[in-house]
Protein backbone atom coordinates (compact mmCIF):
# COMPACT_ATOMS: atom_id res chain seq x y z
CA UNK A 1 0.00 0.00 0.00
CA UNK A 2 2.49 2.38 0.46
CA UNK A 3 4.64 1.64 -2.40
CA UNK A 4 1.47 2.19 -4.21
CA UNK A 5 1.01 5.60 -2.07
CA UNK A 6 4.77 6.78 -3.27
CA UNK A 7 4.17 5.80 -6.82
CA UNK A 8 1.15 8.12 -7.60
CA UNK A 9 2.59 10.90 -5.62
CA UNK A 10 5.70 10.64 -8.22
CA UNK A 11 3.21 10.58 -10.77
CA UNK A 12 1.64 13.61 -9.66
CA UNK A 13 4.57 15.61 -9.33
CA UNK A 14 6.16 14.94 -12.72
CA UNK A 15 2.72 15.85 -13.78
CA UNK A 16 2.44 18.88 -12.13
CA UNK A 17 5.89 20.35 -13.20
CA UNK A 18 4.93 19.06 -16.72
CA UNK A 19 1.70 21.50 -16.55
CA UNK A 20 3.83 24.60 -15.71
CA UNK A 21 3.41 27.27 -18.39
CA UNK A 22 7.05 27.56 -20.01
CA UNK A 23 9.06 31.12 -19.76
CA UNK A 24 7.61 33.28 -23.00
CA UNK A 25 10.50 34.82 -24.82
CA UNK A 26 7.48 37.74 -26.01
CA UNK A 27 7.33 39.36 -22.56
CA UNK A 28 8.87 43.27 -22.62
CA UNK A 29 12.28 44.45 -21.82
CA UNK A 30 13.25 45.42 -18.51
CA UNK A 31 16.09 47.02 -16.71
CA UNK A 32 18.09 49.91 -18.20
CA UNK A 33 17.95 50.38 -21.93
CA UNK A 34 16.95 52.67 -24.80
CA UNK A 35 13.72 51.29 -24.45
CA UNK A 36 12.91 52.08 -20.65
CA UNK A 37 15.35 54.72 -20.53
CA UNK A 38 15.41 57.00 -24.00
CA UNK A 39 12.73 59.51 -24.57
CA UNK A 40 12.53 57.50 -28.07
CA UNK A 41 8.94 59.21 -29.33
CA UNK A 42 9.00 61.59 -31.59
CA UNK A 43 10.06 62.62 -35.28
CA UNK A 44 12.91 61.09 -36.51
CA UNK A 45 14.60 62.31 -40.52
CA UNK A 46 17.13 61.77 -42.43
CA UNK A 47 18.65 60.74 -46.34
CA UNK A 48 19.45 57.17 -46.39
CA UNK A 49 21.58 55.82 -49.37
CA UNK A 50 19.79 54.54 -52.26
CA UNK A 51 21.28 51.75 -55.32
CA UNK A 52 19.37 53.80 -58.42
CA UNK A 53 18.33 57.35 -57.14
CA UNK A 54 19.81 60.28 -55.30
CA UNK A 55 18.92 59.07 -52.23
CA UNK A 56 15.80 58.14 -50.17
CA UNK A 57 14.29 61.50 -48.06
CA UNK A 58 13.43 59.16 -45.13
CA UNK A 59 10.82 60.98 -41.82
CA UNK A 60 9.99 58.43 -39.60
CA UNK A 61 7.71 59.22 -36.88
CA UNK A 62 7.48 56.79 -33.51
CA UNK A 63 4.41 56.86 -31.06
CA UNK A 64 4.27 56.06 -27.92
CA UNK A 65 1.72 53.26 -28.47
CA UNK A 66 4.31 51.47 -30.26
CA UNK A 67 2.77 52.68 -34.00
CA UNK A 68 4.61 54.56 -36.65
CA UNK A 69 4.03 56.92 -39.71
CA UNK A 70 7.44 56.21 -42.57
CA UNK A 71 7.37 58.87 -45.16
CA UNK A 72 10.19 58.51 -48.00
CA UNK A 73 10.87 60.53 -50.83
CA UNK A 74 12.92 59.24 -53.95
CA UNK A 75 15.01 62.19 -54.95
CA UNK A 76 15.72 62.83 -58.35
CA UNK A 77 13.58 59.79 -59.36
CA UNK A 78 10.13 60.35 -57.90
CA UNK A 79 8.23 63.75 -56.88
CA UNK A 80 5.44 62.30 -54.62
CA UNK A 81 6.80 60.73 -51.24
CA UNK A 82 5.76 57.36 -50.70
CA UNK A 83 3.57 56.81 -46.65
CA UNK A 84 3.06 53.65 -44.83
CA UNK A 85 2.42 53.05 -41.10
CA UNK A 86 2.00 49.96 -38.84
CA UNK A 87 3.34 48.97 -35.40
CA UNK A 88 6.57 48.18 -34.55
CA UNK A 89 8.21 45.90 -31.89
CA UNK A 90 11.28 45.87 -29.46
CA UNK A 91 13.64 43.18 -29.49
CA UNK A 92 14.71 41.53 -26.40
CA UNK A 93 17.82 43.86 -25.58
CA UNK A 94 15.45 47.05 -25.66
CA UNK A 95 17.64 48.56 -28.16
CA UNK A 96 16.06 47.94 -30.93
CA UNK A 97 13.04 48.25 -33.05
CA UNK A 98 11.46 46.80 -35.96
CA UNK A 99 8.65 47.70 -38.03
CA UNK A 100 6.02 45.63 -39.58
CA UNK A 101 4.15 45.92 -43.29
CA UNK A 102 5.04 45.21 -46.39
CA UNK A 103 8.77 46.76 -46.38
CA UNK A 104 9.85 46.20 -42.62
CA UNK A 105 12.81 47.78 -41.34
CA UNK A 106 15.18 47.32 -38.52
CA UNK A 107 16.64 50.24 -36.49
CA UNK A 108 18.91 50.61 -33.29
CA UNK A 109 17.52 53.14 -30.69
CA UNK A 110 20.03 55.71 -29.47
CA UNK A 111 19.87 59.04 -27.95
CA UNK A 112 18.09 61.59 -30.31
CA UNK A 113 18.87 58.96 -33.08
CA UNK A 114 18.21 55.68 -35.02
CA UNK A 115 20.47 53.70 -36.37
CA UNK A 116 19.17 51.54 -39.52
CA UNK A 117 20.54 48.01 -39.22
CA UNK A 118 20.56 45.51 -42.31
CA UNK A 119 18.01 42.60 -42.95
CA UNK A 120 19.56 40.43 -40.45
CA UNK A 121 20.01 43.24 -38.04
CA UNK A 122 23.43 43.96 -37.88
CA UNK A 123 24.83 47.16 -38.26
CA UNK A 124 26.00 48.36 -41.59
CA UNK A 125 29.53 49.37 -42.21
CA UNK A 126 31.89 50.77 -44.46
CA UNK A 127 32.05 54.38 -45.92
CA UNK A 128 28.45 55.13 -46.08
CA UNK A 129 27.80 53.56 -42.43
CA UNK A 130 27.49 57.40 -41.13
CA UNK A 131 24.73 58.24 -43.64
CA UNK A 132 22.32 55.37 -42.09
CA UNK A 133 21.13 57.58 -39.50
CA UNK A 134 18.34 59.37 -39.17
CA UNK A 135 18.35 62.46 -36.47
CA UNK A 136 15.55 63.23 -34.06
CA UNK A 137 13.74 66.44 -34.46
CA UNK A 138 14.02 68.06 -31.46
CA UNK A 139 12.54 71.73 -32.39
CA UNK A 140 9.17 70.76 -30.84
CA UNK A 141 7.03 72.63 -33.15
CA UNK A 142 6.72 69.69 -36.69
CA UNK A 143 3.77 67.62 -37.10
CA UNK A 144 1.51 69.23 -34.62
CA UNK A 145 -2.23 71.48 -36.11
CA UNK A 146 -0.90 74.99 -35.19
CA UNK A 147 -4.18 77.00 -34.45
CA UNK A 148 -3.77 81.02 -35.33
CA UNK A 149 -5.16 82.67 -32.28
CA UNK A 150 -3.82 85.74 -32.34
CA UNK A 151 -2.34 88.32 -35.02
CA UNK A 152 -0.35 91.44 -34.11
CA UNK A 153 -1.02 91.13 -30.41
CA UNK A 154 -5.24 90.99 -31.92
CA UNK A 155 -7.14 87.75 -31.13
CA UNK A 156 -8.60 85.49 -34.05
CA UNK A 157 -11.38 83.75 -34.35
CA UNK A 158 -13.38 81.68 -36.59
CA UNK A 159 -15.83 83.74 -38.06
CA UNK A 160 -19.41 82.34 -40.20
CA UNK A 161 -17.13 83.55 -43.72
CA UNK A 162 -14.30 81.68 -42.81
CA UNK A 163 -14.78 78.56 -45.15
CA UNK A 164 -11.72 76.92 -42.04
CA UNK A 165 -10.02 78.00 -39.08
CA UNK A 166 -6.57 79.51 -39.79
CA UNK A 167 -3.95 77.20 -38.89
CA UNK A 168 -0.26 75.63 -40.06
CA UNK A 169 1.19 72.34 -40.07
CA UNK A 170 5.19 72.34 -40.50
CA UNK A 171 5.71 68.69 -41.98
CA UNK A 172 8.68 66.93 -41.46
CA UNK A 173 9.02 65.43 -44.76
CA UNK A 174 10.76 68.11 -47.36
CA UNK A 175 9.97 70.51 -44.96
CA UNK A 176 6.91 71.61 -45.96
CA UNK A 177 4.28 74.01 -44.65
CA UNK A 178 0.45 73.20 -44.91
CA UNK A 179 -1.46 76.58 -43.56
CA UNK A 180 -4.95 77.71 -44.53
CA UNK A 181 -5.80 81.73 -44.14
CA UNK A 182 -10.08 81.04 -43.17
CA UNK A 183 -10.53 81.30 -47.42
CA UNK A 184 -7.47 80.05 -48.82
CA UNK A 185 -5.34 77.20 -48.90
CA UNK A 186 -1.30 77.79 -48.87
CA UNK A 187 1.61 75.84 -49.23
CA UNK A 188 5.18 76.67 -48.98
CA UNK A 189 9.07 75.37 -47.54
CA UNK A 190 10.29 76.43 -43.95
CA UNK A 191 14.00 75.66 -42.83
CA UNK A 192 14.78 75.18 -39.44
CA UNK A 193 18.02 77.04 -38.29
CA UNK A 194 19.85 76.84 -34.60
CA UNK A 195 18.88 79.50 -32.40
CA UNK A 196 15.09 79.14 -32.76
CA UNK A 197 15.12 80.35 -36.57
CA UNK A 198 12.97 79.98 -39.02
CA UNK A 199 12.25 81.04 -41.94
CA UNK A 200 8.91 80.78 -44.70
CA UNK A 201 9.87 80.39 -48.83
CA UNK A 202 7.95 79.50 -51.92
CA UNK A 203 4.29 80.38 -50.71
CA UNK A 204 1.66 79.45 -52.91
CA UNK A 205 -1.73 79.14 -52.74
CA UNK A 206 -5.48 79.32 -53.79
CA UNK A 207 -6.87 82.56 -55.24
CA UNK A 208 -10.85 82.17 -53.59
CA UNK A 209 -12.30 85.64 -52.60
CA UNK A 210 -14.01 85.83 -49.60
CA UNK A 211 -16.20 88.43 -47.87
CA UNK A 212 -13.27 89.44 -45.15
CA UNK A 213 -9.77 88.46 -46.42
CA UNK A 214 -7.93 90.89 -43.32
CA UNK A 215 -6.87 87.80 -41.51
CA UNK A 216 -5.49 85.81 -44.03
CA UNK A 217 -3.75 88.87 -45.54
CA UNK A 218 -2.00 89.59 -42.15
CA UNK A 219 -1.41 85.34 -41.47
CA UNK A 220 0.12 85.46 -45.08
CA UNK A 221 2.43 88.42 -44.52
CA UNK A 222 3.50 86.91 -41.24
CA UNK A 223 4.64 84.10 -42.45
CA UNK A 224 6.37 86.02 -45.17
CA UNK A 225 8.05 88.16 -42.06
CA UNK A 226 8.92 85.50 -39.35
CA UNK A 227 12.69 84.85 -38.81
CA UNK A 228 12.05 82.87 -35.25
CA UNK A 229 10.13 81.68 -33.26
CA UNK A 230 9.38 80.72 -29.35
CA UNK A 231 8.42 77.14 -28.12
CA UNK A 232 6.51 77.50 -24.63
CA UNK A 233 4.36 74.19 -24.02
CA UNK A 234 1.12 74.06 -26.51
CA UNK A 235 1.95 77.26 -27.69
CA UNK A 236 3.85 78.97 -30.62
CA UNK A 237 5.12 82.28 -31.15
CA UNK A 238 6.07 83.51 -34.55
CA UNK A 239 8.71 86.82 -34.08
CA UNK A 240 10.63 89.00 -36.30
CA UNK A 241 14.33 89.87 -34.70
CA UNK A 242 13.09 90.99 -31.01
CA UNK A 243 10.11 92.72 -31.69
CA UNK A 244 6.71 91.67 -30.09
CA UNK A 245 5.31 88.79 -31.48
CA UNK A 246 3.43 88.76 -34.82
CA UNK A 247 1.26 85.31 -34.37
CA UNK A 248 0.51 82.96 -31.71
CA UNK A 249 -0.55 79.52 -31.87
CA UNK A 250 -1.68 76.90 -30.09
CA UNK A 251 -1.52 73.03 -30.77
CA UNK A 252 -4.88 71.41 -31.12
CA UNK A 253 -3.66 67.68 -31.99
CA UNK A 254 -0.72 65.91 -33.30
CA UNK A 255 -0.67 64.43 -37.07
Amino acid sequence: MQLQTGLLLAVLTVAGFSCKTPATSNSLPTGDNSMTSLDWNGVYTGVLPCADCEGIETTLQLMKDKTYTLTRNYLGKSSEPVTSSGTFTWDASGANIQLSGEDPGKYKVGENQLMHLDKDGNRITGELAANYVLAKDVSGITEKYWKLVELNGQPVTKTDDMRKEPHMILRTAGRRVNAHGGCNSYMGSYELQPGNRIRFTKMAGTLMACPNMEVEDRFRQVLEMADNYNLNGDTLFLNKAKMAPLARFEAVYLK
